[in-house]
């Protein structure tokens, strides 16, 4: 007989959960791994809330997770919301199941229908972000409508990435804008013959130290924002060391670091997670070189089947990918609550409400 089961720590999860996250994690990547959660649990989520792990499980065998979030402050009027388990850090989420294509939809009909008469109610549920070519994401659709609620998908991002198909890095490399391709060589060039340049792609354990140390030097040097909760990139570097799926370049000029890119290779495919370089230096086109020569690293060393930029569509991303999809979200209003059906006519209207309710009857 199959039952629904809330978890509210990784921790203290059975073994069965174990072994489905890592089907989860070599099916989809390392934003379906329990490591992963475990770490945005620890530095950054822990903080703003607490995990509901909804589970479905058949003789104690786990058949299907989805990992959640109930954040401590309420939303407007008073809404309890229901989000997935994940934020600004994370480029991929969905249910976690041992079947690739969730081909019986039952499991995640019986979640869907646990969540939504849950006691006391959740006004809204929200997941994002999604992969919408997925057959998952169908099917969470459809169990959330077919469960009563109300249902609405939104954009949430572009996501450019690369097809390998088998070629090596060279093959890849001559496929490339003609301005990038003279950019790369030239700027090489520049480099190679000043002599004060070096890149070191670190990968293990005994690497961790000075790659946290050097990437934390180029990040708060760069353009971009500090980081909001500043144990989530150390931890996620240590993991990924601990994992084997490290790939931090660093680049350095005279034994400063000016350039750092972390890159996450797992289940055949690089993630091109975080990157930043020191402004100062922006004329070598650094970055860019480094951004070449980890192409070069994961394509020629750990022949991965795919390159993906993750999150955004940041103009440079198409130059050097051949793909394009997109994440998208759904949110899901109760119409069992009166919280519920408010928030539902403040996003949707009157007359879509009316058209969405009928559909869902």
């Amino acid at each position: 007989m199959k039952t629904v089961r809330v978890y509210q720590d990784f921790h203290l999860l059975p073994k069965t959960y174990h072994d489905l996250f890592r089907t989860g994690e070599n099916q989809n990547g390392v934003f379906f791994s329990a490591e992963w959660f475990m770490n945005l649990e620890r530095a950054a989520l822990a903080k703003e809330g607490e995990l509901r792990l909804y589970a479905v499980e058949s003789d104690s065998t786990a058949l299907l997770a989805l990992p959640m979030f109930a954040p401590r402050q309420s939303g407007r009027f008073g809404l309890r919301k229901l989000s997935a388990f994940a934020n600004y850090y994370t480029s991929l989420f969905g249910p976690v199941s041992p079947r690739p294509t969730l081909e019986d939809s039952d499991n995640m009909q019986l979640l869907a229908e646990s969540i939504a008469q849950e006691a006391p109610r959740w006004d809204i549920v929200d997941l994002h972000p999604l992969d919408s070519q997925s057959p998952a994401y169908q099917c969470t659709l459809q169990a959330l409508r077919r469960a009563g609620m109300v249902v609405q998908p939104y954009f949430c991002f572009g996501n450019w990435y690369l097809e390998v198909a088998g070629r090596s890095y060279h093959e890849y490399f001559a496929t490339l804008p003609s301005k990038l391709r003279n950019t790369v060589k030239r700027k090489s060039a520049q480099l190679e013959k000043n002599g004060a340049v070096s890149i070191r792609i670190l990968t293990s354990l005994e690497d961790v130290s000075d790659g946290i140390a050097a990437f934390n030097r180029v990040y708060a040097v760069s353009w971009k924002d500090p980081e909001p909760y500043e144990e989530f990139m150390p931890g996620l570097i240590r993991l990924c060391a601990e994992r084997g799926w490290l790939r931090l370049g660093v680049a350095y000029l005279d034994e400063r670091p000016v350039a750092a890119q972390l890159w996450i290779v797992c289940a055949g495919v690089a993630s091109i997670y975080k990157l930043a370089y020191d402004e100062q230096f922006g004329h070598l086109s650094i970055g860019t070189i480094l951004t070449s020569r980890l192409l070069e690293h994961v394509i020629d060393v750990d022949r991965v089947r795919e390159v993906d930029y993750l999150t955004g569509d940041e103009p440079y991303k198409k130059d050097w990918m051949s793909h394009r999809r997109e994440r998208w979200g759904i949110v899901a209003f109760n119409l069992r609550t009166a919280r519920g059906m408010l928030a539902a006519l403040c996003h949707i209207g009157g007359r879509t409400l009316k058209r969405l309710i009928a559909r869902t009857r």
